[in-house]
């Protein structure tokens, strides 16, 4: 066996431990999450998980979410700065220009600060910052064990991977956002490794009892014909236009925070204090609020409160986010979807009420068609639907939605959510994937 087939060997073997690994840590952030909504929320020190929507506070727990954007705001000024943002674009910035390095302290800080932001209140997901964790830890081993750059951007795609496949339980997706978002290429080389890993990641989970869809979609006949495909098309094409205010809303708070006359260590308890009253009136914007997406899946949640949650959802995360605190921003995406979806599923049905619209699948539709807008990952956007929901139907209106947001998302956004940072900085991101080719390889 030659020397370059050992040492794949050894990177696949690698990659298996990085997938085991992300997902224990996955399930500590998880817990982290849990233990810091107890003691910010309840004072008590507990894991139970707790869905903050279903609580009315009084107004001193306004506070609360200033208090942790404090914390936050000292973590990144005298910890690392790097734990500011919701993750992936700066695990892309890391592989772009820096051969895949990312500093250790990042393993602890990330999760660490994440935990504390969304813990107080902060309407984020947990799935940015594992990501940005697991490929802190794929990195960190593949500097330490020689492996070379193009190695080691295996690697932290690999921890990335895992992490988002131990939280929502999505595997060929997390496969496919390393496609479309981190590595850039098509190589059974590069595959592989990120395939076990994921593989390791997807056993420990099912193992550990989490067998259930993340958000199991509600029971109904399917009914799928020309025309409601034709809607979920149109639906598909707002929520792209929706995805691209949205991403160019956070850059412009961003922009108004470099305005103010204080340090960007203090940004995040501004952040903070918006969050507070903004959830002291409509809790449901507290926390991850996967509760929220499953509502809209399973066709829970009527026009009103699909509408505010919408707004209020929007305008607290868009301001804690461009505060540059720590948190994800793609459950929030599937909030802003999913609720879309059940807003535009009561109009349609007010205009064409023979047509046979569903709302449950123009919540999944529109759901995937936000995540595809903001981020112009449309096979991610599309596989995820289909893994986190269980679901068996639907590729159809999914791809139909999803090409629509793309296509509305190429022609009015220059930058996405993931790379507009990066584009400020100079950092040029590729849209078009390369083939590996033998020089290449054997580099």
């Amino acid at each position: 066996m030659s020397v370059k087939k050992r040492k794949f060997i050894v990177l696949c073997l690698v990659a298996a431990l990085i997938g085991l690994v992300a997902t224990i840590i996955a399930k500590v952030l998880l817990l982290s999450i849990a233990f810091f909504t107890n003691l910010f929320w309840f004072q008590s020190l507990s894991t139970h998980h707790l869905n903050l929507g279903e609580h009315q506070f009084s107004p001193p727990h306004i506070l609360i979410p200033v208090l942790g954007g404090i914390i936050v705001g000292l973590m990144a000024r005298y910890g690392s700065k790097a734990i500011r943002g919701h993750g992936i674009p700066e695990v892309m910035e890391n592989i772009l220009t820096k051969d895949s390095r990312i500093p250790r302290r990042i393993t602890l800080l990330k999760p660490l600060s994440a935990a504390i932001a969304i813990g107080s209140g902060g309407p984020f997901g947990a799935e940015g910052p594992i990501i940005a964790t697991g490929s802190a830890m794929g990195s960190w081993i593949g500097r330490h064990f020689y492996f070379d750059k193009n190695e080691r951007k295996i690697l932290l795609a690999a921890g990335a991977a895992a992490g988002m496949t131990a939280i929502f339980g999505t595997p060929l997706a997390a496969v496919f956002i390393c496609i479309e978002l981190l590595l850039f290429e098509f190589s059974a080389l590069s595959f592989v490794p990120i395939i076990i890993s994921v593989s390791a990641a997807y056993s420990v989970r099912l193992a550990s009892g989490h067998v259930a869809a993340e958000f199991p979609i509600g029971d109904f006949v399917e009914v799928i014909n020309g025309w409601n495909s034709l809607f979920y098309f149109v639906a598909g094409a707002l929520t792209g236009g929706v995805s691209c205010l949205i991403s160019k809303m956070v850059f412009k708070v961003e922009d108004l925070f470099e305005k103010l006359p204080i340090h960007w260590m203090w940004w995040p308890a501004l952040g903070g204090l918006v969050v507070g009253i903004v959830g002291y009136y409509d809790p449901r914007v507290l926390g991850v609020g996967y509760v929220n997406i499953t509502d809209a899946l399973q066709g829970k949640m009527l026009l009103i409160p699909a509408l505010t949650l919408f707004l209020f959802k929007l305008i607290a995360w868009s301001i804690s986010l461009g505060s540059g605190t720590s948190g994800g921003t793609l459950a929030p995406l599937l909030t802003f979807g999913s609720s879309l979806g059940i807003i535009l599923s009561f109009a349609g049905k007010a205009l064409f009420p023979d047509i046979g619209i569903i709302p449950e699948i123009t919540a999944l539709v529109c759901m995937s068609s936000m995540f595809s807008g903001a981020t112009r990952a449309i096979l991610t956007s599309t596989i995820f639907a289909l893994e986190v929901t269980g679901t068996h139907f639907g590729i159809a209106p999914l791809l139909l939605g999803n090409s629509a947001a793309y296509l509305i998302s190429l022609f009015f956004l220059k930058e996405t959510i993931m790379t507009e940072r990066l584009a400020r900085r100079g950092v040029h991101v590729p849209f078009e994937y390369f083939s590996v080719d033998k020089n290449q390889k054997n580099a």
